[in-house]
């Protein structure tokens, strides 16, 4: 068994050069100064991803490397391993066959525990190393059914509490089990409505709904009841509605929620959205940009002045590429400082200042004050008015690098939208550096993807003719779908990816900005110049079966 340490990682990734060694060398520097495990400043810093670290890793410890995200778990393969231990010792059982049980861990240098399991089973234990963050992911998986588990806990509590006498529900332990469960099952909200006769759950996940409980209508109040507690809300207020923020600790991080109560027919609705660390786990290559499309993206960024626009509608992904660019950027010899409605997550080194209402804290004024901090990058969280516009183009003018986030269908209709908001062509012509149009979309599941042959005949139902006769040069082609399967809860989808469309200002669009041109002649020169359009990319990614031609029409339909 080999040997693994921060230092011995550093040494190998030197050797590797995997990793620019400037950025390596002060990655390294920064977690021997603020005490924190190598791997987490490499992640964090957006230096590698975690599957090619986790090989890196491996090839330390001289295992061999899981990735668990990709293995197809069967759940009494998984349940060989009790859940209690399997946290407590940081294993996941992924596998067994003939020679043996293959598990993985962490640190996979405990030969009691192997033992353990090798005496337990009758069978021998073949160890691999899993990051972190995989292990993390695969406890899920003992957690599927939130209905059989929520009828049990009702179930056993009501017992109990009839045979004490007493009238209370376990409201806390059932509030806590709801979240734990939309965790598990990567949830970005967690939806209780009341109807006439039930509440009903809803987990939206990977961007999709999906109905996961029902439990009596009397429960439902006292469940609103705890988490307007929790959330420090009015529990006396039932006819407006009311916003705020409540923690769960859970096993892998302290997770921050935001809470939402709004009155409808039937009773309090609540939406909970769940502000996970895992959720900004993102490297700027798992995006999902092509090469190309990257290449624009860091140019513009890495700009010292200029302003860095992400478009499109609400839930598409801007304000994560956005935050994917601050970590990189986030250095020491930079001072960045946000502007956010709300601060959605807490970035360490940027000052973040929330939008607030109540004390005229709007976007405009927090970013006339944040012009006063001496800042070298600063993040507006949305262009909302001609405001807050016109002071974000003029700090891109006066050497300031300016990243923001705005409403518009695609990248070409962003620029005559900030001439309606009175920025004068001529300032947005020399100011912005690129815009970036995006969607996210459900990525087909590895695991169980099938492919199939389509002609271009089908293809041009949904895709225009001159984007197949580039790509498919108009013959048959092949997509893919996914059959559904245990690591997919049966959807045929896993995870999201994005699909995009850069728009780099050259001299021919600052030409057209400037003659006040319309989108469409805008859009059309950028296409000469190389840019891809959304529905061009979710094309490409179709083709290389990450997603299927249901979920492109579905974000890019007008």
């Amino acid at each position: 068994m080999g040997v693994y340490d921060n230092q011995s990682l550093y040494l190998a990734l030197k050797e590797l050069s995997v990793i620019e060694s400037s950025k390596l060398d002060l990655a390294y520097k920064e977690s021997v100064t603020n005490k924190i495990d190598f791997y987490d400043e490499l992640i964090d810093r957006d230096l590698i991803s975690d599957e090619n670290l986790g090989k890196v890793i491996a090839d330390l410890f001289k295992v061999p490397y899981a990735n668990l995200s990709k293995e197809h778990i069967e759940e009494n393969v998984l349940k060989i391993i009790p859940e209690v231990i399997a946290r407590k010792q940081r294993i996941i059982c992924f596998g067994l066959e003939k020679d043996g049980i293959k598990v993985a861990a962490d640190y996979p240098v405990n030969r009691e525990i192997m033992g353990f399991i090798s005496k337990k089973t009758g069978e021998k234990v073949k160890v691999y190393f899993a990051t972190k963050k995989d292990i993390d992911e695969a406890f899920s998986l003992y957690r599927k059914n939130l209905q059989a588990s929520f009828d049990e806990l009702l179930t056993k509590e009501i017992l109990a509490a009839s045979e004490s006498k007493s009238s209370e529900l376990p409201i806390a332990r059932l509030s806590d089990l709801l979240i734990e469960y939309a965790y598990s099952n990567r949830a970005s909200d967690i939806h209780i409505e009341p109807e006439k006769k039930t509440s009903v759950v809803r987990f939206r996940i990977d961007g999709v709904l999906h109905e996961v409980l029902r439990f009596p209508k009397n429960i439902h109040d006292q469940l609103v009841t705890k988490i307007k507690v929790s959330s420090k809300l009015r529990t006396d207020e039932h006819l407006a509605a009311q916003d705020g923020k409540m923690q769960l600790t859970l096993p892998s991080e302290d997770l921050d929620i935001r809470v939402s109560i709004v009155p409808i027919v039937n009773g309090e609705k609540v939406v909970m959205r769940l502000l996970s660390s895992r959720s900004r786990q993102y490297r700027l290559d798992d995006l999902g940009m092509r090469e190309p499309d990257l290449k624009k993206v860091r140019d513009g960024f890495n700009k010292p002045y200029g302003m860095f626009l992400s478009t499109g509608p609400t839930g598409c992904g801007k304000t994560t590429t956005i935050y994917t660019i601050l970590k990189i950027l986030n250095v020491r010899s930079v001072n960045i400082a946000s502007i956010e409605d709300p601060v959605e997550y807490d970035i360490e080194g940027v000052n973040q200042i929330q939008v607030n209402s109540k004390t005229s804290l709007t976007f405009a004024n927090g970013l006339r004050a944040i012009l006063r901090q001496d800042p070298n990058v600063i993040f507006v969280g949305e262009i909302r008015d001609s405001e807050t516009a016109d002071i974000a183009v003029n700090s891109a003018l006066t050497g300031h690098l300016v990243l923001s986030t705005l409403h518009t269908n695609d990248a070409a209709t962003t620029l005559p939208r900030l001439i309606d908001m009175g920025v004068e062509p001529f300032l947005v012509a020399s100011t912005i550096n690129v815009i970036v149009g995006q969607r996210l979309v459900r990525k087909i599941c590895e695991k169980c993807r099938k492919s199939q042959s389509i002609t271009a005949t089908e293809l041009k139902k949904f895709f225009p003719p001159d984007l197949l006769k580039k790509h498919t040069k108009n013959r048959e082609a092949r997509i893919y779908a996914g059959k559904g399967c245990s690591v997919c809860n049966m959807t045929g989808y896993n995870g999201r990816i994005g699909i995009f469309e850069v728009l780099a200002v050259t001299d021919a669009i600052r030409d057209l900005i400037t003659s006040k041109a319309d989108s469409d002649k805008l859009r059309d020169c950028a296409i000469k110049e190389g840019m891809s359009t959304l529905i061009e990319d979710g094309l490409i990614k179709v083709l290389e079966g990450q997603t299927t031609i249901d979920e492109i029409i579905r974000v890019t339909k007008e």
